[in-house]
């Protein structure tokens, strides 16, 4: 096993460099801003020692996942309802949401963004709670916004309830979700499998708490953030669905309180809740949390605690130690909370990345990223099994400890990172061999009606679900995406025994999921530059020429979104207006998703790829990696981002490395062989 470089990988850097010569010589007669080219081998290099540098012992990458402060809030509000809340870490976690909030008193959800009026709520509410007196100056600013909003009445729904857990709102004026949800058959429409994974696992843990109604006594008022005036509610009626949930939630209110009587909570509504309970407990997973993500994880502990499970309960228990491993400390005690992590998905894109750079796949890092990862292959039939019962189990989950919810989008890149590796032992690759199998197998399994693919599920596309008045915030169903269609298109398209009828279906729907203006919409990444970062190497992998129109749509929407300091980038708010397609400061991560792109779609050579070229060799840091303050990752398209620090690395060495290949094969010699 060589993990220094071979003399192939040697003389396919030199042909590199001499290309990236000549790259920079005609930029600069071009008159472009070319000077720094001449060094994109060095910005790989650098970079690529970063990203070496950041591999655990044990193969894996990690990188942290940047939210809002409404996780470190909730944190402190489930603590304090569950009597647990400790002065230090409180301290810790305050001084974290102190930091956050901007000079006009109010949060936002990601970096430059609006002022948000539920996120400044709860980060108002959490430093309450660590002593911070409403008179203080940055706490009355706070208090002026939300009143200047409408007051914590008009926060969204599971603000308030987070309000009526201490007392603050009345439970009355919250919309119902009974537990005799989990009675309904799969089949039945607004069954909990409607919901995509994340929303049922969020969901059923509400229907507990929203039957208890439970009351924590409030350590203080919040007058001082009242306006006085109740929002107006939907008006119920007939005339449509949003109407007529209405309807329905009043007549379930009255139901939830007929079910108060003895005897019907010891027969209907004490099934409902034991089968929610054990819903709940047979989901946990080997982390202690629920989906490795935050809102099941603290609604869940709030409901068993609710079923009368102690705190030093083994299931209570391992959920609080759970927490403390998505705690991040800095050097000076500042600690706040991670929504989820990324290990499996940065592994996979970083393996494939390194090998995009050159690294040979026998070197021992990627193999040992390789292991790791085929150790963590899920192998135990999970909820998508409701829907489709006969496939087969087979892929990857986003997170340390996600067995219960593989995905399609995590599943696909680790296919990729595995067919990457070059490992010397015969058991290795017959292991790898095996695992590709399953995974393939599986993913055709789970593509939807229409021939593409969502996350988590097949066929979640109940949009209904969005009239109900609980679901105000976020995303709630899984229908197929670009993005995810498009990376499982990529894997199928590397393997020979895969089902060319699959791939030829989600082919079809890729093109058909084209925007008029050649992009695509990005749902698991900031956006449409996503969409195109996605759908172009994975169409150039299956085949589909550089003069194909959907390509050279594609290529045309990033040369004219270009910013003139030769990035790209996309605010997160280009999914609530489309005149901000394409448009936002330039970022590392987004600028190589549309590198990656044009190489695909035979642009490596093109003005626009130098110039995007040029933007990552004059903004990379000395330490070789890029400052990157902008969101581009998304939780729920409008409402909930993310801002994946690896991105800014983890990219940017796969676009390089693979638009330095393509140029070094355009330059080579005549005869001479380009790899």
């Amino acid at each position: 096993m060589a993990s220094t470089v071979t003399e192939a990988a040697k003389a396919r850097r030199a042909r590199r460099d001499n290309a990236m010569r000549e790259a920079g010589k005609s930029a600069t007669r071009a008159g472009m801003p070319g000077g720094d080219l001449v060094h994109a081998s060095e910005t790989l290099e650098r970079a690529v020692g970063h990203l070496l540098g950041l591999q655990s012992e044990a193969g894996w990458w990690k990188g942290e996942l940047e939210t809002n402060v409404t996780m470190d809030a909730e944190d402190l509000l489930l603590r304090e309802f569950l009597g647990i809340r400790d002065p230090q870490d409180t301290a810790s976690k305050a001084a974290w949401i102190r930091e956050h909030q901007r000079e006009d008193g109010t949060w936002a959800n990601f970096f430059g963004g609006p002022a948000d009026l539920s996120t400044t709520t709860e980060a108002y509410l959490a430093l309450r709670l660590a002593g911070d007196q409403p008179s203080a100056e940055h706490m009355a600013k706070a208090a002026e916004f939300i009143l200047a909003r409408g007051g914590v009445e008009a926060t969204r729904v599971f603000t308030r309830l987070w309000l009526a857990l201490f007392g603050w709102w009345s439970w009355d004026d919250l919309p119902i979700m009974p537990p005799e949800l989990m009675l309904l058959p799969p089949s039945v429409p607004l069954s909990i499998y409607d919901f995509g994974c994340w929303a049922r696992q969020t969901v059923v843990a509400l229907t507990i708490v929203g039957s208890y109604r439970p009351v924590h006594s409030a350590p203080f008022s919040i007058d001082e953030i009242r306006s006085g005036k109740h929002p107006e509610l939907p008006r119920s009626g007939l005339s449509d669905w949003k109407q007529r949930f209405v309807l329905l939630d009043k007549v379930l209110k009255v139901y939830d309180r007929v079910v108060g009587s003895r005897l019907l909570r010891a027969t209907v509504r004490e099934h409902a809740l034991r089968r929610a309970e054990q819903w709940l407990v047979q989901r946990q997973e080997a982390d202690g949390g629920w989906g490795g993500i935050q809102p099941p994880w603290v609604y869940s502990l709030v409901a068993l605690h609710e079923r009368g499970y102690p705190l030093d309960h083994p299931v209570m228990a391992s959920a609080l130690r759970g927490l403390e491993s998505f705690t991040v400390t800095r050097e000076d005690g500042v600690r706040w909370l991670e929504a989820c992590q990324s290990p499996v998905w940065d592994t996979a894109l970083a393996v494939v990345a390194l090998r995009d750079a050159g690294l040979a796949g026998d070197d021992e890092r990627l193999l040992r990223a390789g292991r790791w990862l085929l150790g963590q292959e899920v192998r135990r039939r999970g909820d998508w099994a409701v829907r489709r019962p006969r496939v087969p189990a087979g892929g990857w989950a986003f997170e340390f400890a996600n067995d219960n919810y593989p995905d399609l989008d995590d599943t696909a890149e680790v296919v990729m990172a595995l067919r990457r590796l070059d490992p010397p032992e015969a058991s290795m690759r017959a292991e790898i061999d095996a695992a590709v199998g399953r995974a393939i197998a599986w993913s055709q399994g789970m593509a939807s009606r229409d021939g593409a693919w969502g996350a988590f599920d097949a066929d979640n596309l109940r949009q209904l679900l969005y009239e109900l008045p609980f679901c105000d915030f976020g995303a709630v169903i899984d229908p197929p995406s670009a993005d995810v269609t498009a990376h499982v298109i990529e894997m199928l398209a590397g393997e020979p025994a895969s089902d060319p009828d699959s791939m030829a279906r989600g082919i079809a729907w890729l093109r058909r999921a084209q925007e008029s203006d050649g992009s695509w919409f990005g749902r698991w990444g900031v956006n449409y530059l996503y969409g195109i970062g996605a759908a172009l190497p994975a169409l150039a992998a299956a085949g589909v020429s550089p003069s194909d129109t959907a390509m050279r749509a594609a290529v045309e929407f990033l040369v004219q979104h270009q910013n003139e300091d030769g990035g790209w980038g996309e605010d997160v708010r280009s999914y609530d207006d489309p005149s901000m397609r394409g448009v936002g400061a330039s970022t590392a991560s987004q600028t190589a998703w549309a590198l990656l792109a044009l190489v695909a779609g035979g642009e490596a050579s093109s003005p626009a790829a130098r110039r995007g070229v040029a933007y990552l060799a004059q903004s990379q840091r000395p330490d070789g990696t890029w400052d990157e303050p902008y969101y581009t990752g998304t939780g729920f398209p409008g409402d909930f981002y993310i801002n994946y620090h690896l991105y800014r690395l983890i990219f940017p060495v796969a676009a390089l490395g693979r638009w330095c290949e393509a140029v070094a094969a355009e330059e080579s010699a005549p005869g001479e062989e380009a790899s």
